[in-house]
């Protein structure tokens, strides 16, 4: 790791009574063959040794909180200490592939378009099963992982462009953050990220899939429960309040609200479990949110620099791979088999 002033590469990890995780997610930093970075951990108030395993990582910088900021706030605090033209965000509960930090700086170096750079991120203990290769949207406003639970047969070993990265591993360009924001406090947690891929592409802003930035992640190490229930519940109508564009709601405003009651509905019939009970309580204080995510929604909206023909292409459904006429480009969202028969939405319990 980089001592000097300036690295290249800053990597944030967000770190919560997270001591069991944090040696092999370090120790694989250790191993990057690119080298330029800074390793900031912040520290939400653990209540376990995870201070004192930071302390034997010289060249790891520890912001330790006073209270629990949740991952937007731990995560923000990075960004404003960082110093690298590129700002990754790493979940403690992950391995990195010696070659996670040199695939993601490449995919920069090649598309100056791209703000955001979306890694590919496999099961820990089943390290050949996806979680995901990218994020899109569908035009009912749910997010989804694209190829989750496909068995990873180099299908998806082609540079696409994706709607987000995943907050486990995503990686941003310090000029994009600039210009649009850090993640939102608001969202506390869950949706955080694919919340600030809204306001990326609304702005012009791409995230380019990097088949080569290999990230393992143990799924539910770092969340789940009642707790991701009831974010994921509340977050996902504060992403539609904030960030769906206006034009859009027209044509497809009945599939939008269609699919968060089909959500609600789900949650009612099993209403007997603890998790379905906080997803109501999300979906609750989803709506009394409103009034405040209107109010952002205004900035949100002005910033807006890409016409709607460019929203058909970014809210769909990854389409079946096809070979490109074209060399200087790089295809939307290629999927290399048939879509899975049923499509569930993006959720914190899965991560």
């Amino acid at each position: 790791m980089n001592d000097e002033a300036q690295p290249r590469v800053s990597i944030i990890i967000p770190n919560w009574n997270g001591a069991y995780h944090l040696p092999v997610c370090l120790d694989s930093l250790r191993r990057q063959s690119y080298q330029d970075i800074e390793v900031i951990v912040v520290d939400n108030a653990s209540q376990d040794n995870s201070l004192e395993i930071l302390e034997s990582y010289t060249g790891v910088r520890t912001l330790a909180q006073s209270t629990n900021l949740g991952f937007t706030g731990a995560c923000n605090a990075g960004f404003r200490a960082a110093t690298g033209e590129f700002q990754l965000l790493l979940n403690n509960d992950t391995e990195t592939h010696p070659e996670w930090v040199a695939s993601v700086v490449r995919t920069f170096d090649d598309h100056p378009e791209a703000g955001m750079v979306a890694s590919k991120m496999l099961l820990f203990d089943q390290r050949d099963i996806l979680h995901t290769a990218g994020d899109y949207v569908t035009p009912d406003g749910l997010a989804h992982n694209r190829g989750v639970w496909h068995k990873d047969a180099g299908q998806y070993d082609r540079r696409v462009y994706v709607f987000s990265a995943c907050g486990g591993s995503a990686a941003y360009r310090r000029s994009m953050l600039d210009e649009i924001g850090l993640l939102d406090e608001d969202f506390f947690f869950s949706f955080e990220d694919i919340d600030l891929a809204w306001r990326a592409q609304l702005t012009g802003w791409r995230c380019v899939f990097a088949p080569g930035a290999i990230v393992y992640h143990k799924l539910k190490a770092s969340g789940g429960g009642k707790t991701a229930s009831y974010y994921d519940g509340r977050n996902r109508i504060f992403t539609l309040a904030k960030n769906y564009p206006k034009d859009m709601w027209k044509d497809h405003g009945k599939a939008v609200l269609s699919a968060q009651w089909n959500l609600a509905w789900s949650a009612l019939k099993a209403w007997r479990g603890a998790e379905a009970r906080a997803t109501l309580r999300g979906l609750t204080a989803g709506l009394f949110g409103l009034p405040r995510m209107l109010r952002k929604r205004r900035a949100v909206q002005a910033s807006r620099k890409v016409e709607r023909s460019t929203w058909n292409v970014l809210c769909s459904r990854p389409t079946r791979s096809q070979s490109s006429g074209s060399t200087d480009r790089i295809p939307w969202c290629e999927e290399p088999s048939p879509p899975d028969s049923e499509v569930r939405p993006l959720s914190r319990r899965d991560v």
